[in-house]
């Protein structure tokens, strides 16, 4: 017998293009069967009718950054887990960017166990590409990926090296693991708190030039052709990335690029009030270049969607603008945010759970972020349409440094389901 039956829903199907009504059925953890909506039911143990709300693959959240070890005040296991289930996040695809640095076995079991232990999504753990992420020695990659490292970035710490960049992108070639890179002319953007221009310059903010951005990502285009590695840029901001990624994609190469749900629907005139919730690194960018990587994201020049989850507590926020640290808790306004580009028209459903679910579990090889029999049962039920103001003092997280403290915002989720199993529901 069916174990559970979401009935009633508006099924959002990103490898089909496709939004239908009709049913899910779930049996031991996975999709069973998918039923259109005048097509008879199968028995269940439980029946939830979705009221005709969407119901999509569960997010799979590549670069969300979990402060265990060494600074758990600002986020632990626990309280994202609990944040990503309440974002209908499924999957966290975790940093290394943590004191110390994940870069070797040790640490990697430890995250893993803890992960284990406390949340109820997915964890699947990123390791760190050289050691202490100094850029200087490449960690032990082979034996990182034996104990579970899915891939490999040193987050936004550029490898300078480019001897060193090379070796860690050929090693890597040769186990078939991917890289995950930060294209940043790291001279060019040193101490930028801001995308340069008149605005910045009203402001009195420290910027860089989006050509920062483009100079890094040609460097690594370079690198991957010379070594043939698996490469993903982990945010593409400004349109003039967009070009280089373009070709190199058109020359066969093995490159993917994401985005940060920040960079798609908040730009640089964001920052007036010096609010520092507002910085992230890169900056935020002009409403061009917003509108741009939007546009990159529906046709799939730009594939994957993340909320580059970045908690940061009080002391470190409350600061001036300049000295306050860079980074942004996501994990859940990352649906609420993405309603936008779809309420905007910039982005249709289908493509939004490409970029958030589909192509993310393509890039790692998982069977996830599909409607399809088989697939695991890691699933979303969400109100597109739900008007709500956010209150940063409701979420989930340790840390509260959102930008969108105060905003009106539209989709709410109102379950989230893991292999099956409801770990959230809204009450």
């Amino acid at each position: 017998m069916t174990d559970l039956l979401l009935t009633n829903a508006k099924m959002i199907d990103p490898a089909g293009d496709s939004v239908t009504t009709g049913a899910i059925a779930i049996t031991a953890g996975k999709i069973s069967a998918i039923i259109t909506d005048d097509a008879p039911h199968p028995q269940a143990k439980e029946t939830v009718d979705c009221n005709r709300k969407h119901l999509a693959p569960g997010i799979i959240d590549i670069g969300v950054k979990v402060c265990e070890p060494g600074e758990r005040h600002k986020e632990s296991f626990g309280s994202a887990g609990l944040a990503a289930a309440a974002g209908g996040v499924t999957t966290m695809v975790t940093r290394p960017d943590t004191d110390p640095a994940i870069d070797n076995p040790e640490t990697l079991e430890f995250v893993i166990r803890r992960a284990r232990e406390a949340a109820p999504v997915n964890v699947l753990p990123m390791a760190a590409l050289t050691k202490g992420r100094e850029g200087r020695e490449m960690t032990e990659i082979g034996f990182l990926l034996d104990a579970g490292a899915v891939a490999f970035t040193d987050c936004d710490h550029v490898v300078r090296d480019t001897k060193v960049f090379g070796r860690a992108l050929a090693y890597a070639r040769s186990l078939g693991a991917l890289v995950l890179a930060h294209p940043q002319d790291p001279g060019l953007s040193a101490g930028a708190a801001a995308t340069s221009g008149k605005f910045a310059s009203l402001r009195g903010l420290p910027a860089v030039s989006p050509m920062a951005e483009r100079m890094g990502l040609d460097r690594d285009i370079a690198m991957v052709e010379m070594t043939g590695a698996r490469y993903h840029a982990d945010q593409i901001t400004a349109s003039r990335a967009l070009p280089p990624l373009e070709r190199a994609k058109a020359n066969g190469l093995d490159v993917t690029a994401g985005t940060s749900i920040h960079h798609l629907t908040l730009n640089a005139l964001d920052v007036a009030d010096y609010r520092t919730f507002f910085k992230i690194k890169p900056p935020l960018r002009d409403e061009e270049d917003r509108i741009a990587v939007a546009e990159a994201v529906q046709s799939g020049l730009i594939d994957i969607i993340s909320s580059m989850h970045t908690p940061q507590d009080e002391e470190s926020k409350r600061l001036p603008f300049e000295a306050a640290a860079s980074g942004a808790v996501a994990l859940e306004t990352l649906l609420p945010a993405a309603m936008r580009l779809f309420h905007a028209g910039l982005v249709d459903l289908p493509g939004l759970w490409r970029a958030m679910a589909l192509n993310p579990a393509k890039r790692l090889g998982l069977d996830a972020g599909r409607l399809s029999i088989g697939a695991p049962a890691d699933l979303v039920l969400f109100d597109p349409h739900a008007p709500f103001v956010m209150d940063r003092a409701t979420l989930s997280s340790k840390s509260r440094n959102t930008p969108f403290d105060g905003a009106r915002m539209q989709g709410k989720v109102l379950a989230t389901y893991v292999a099956g199993n409801a770990v959230f529901e809204r009450s």
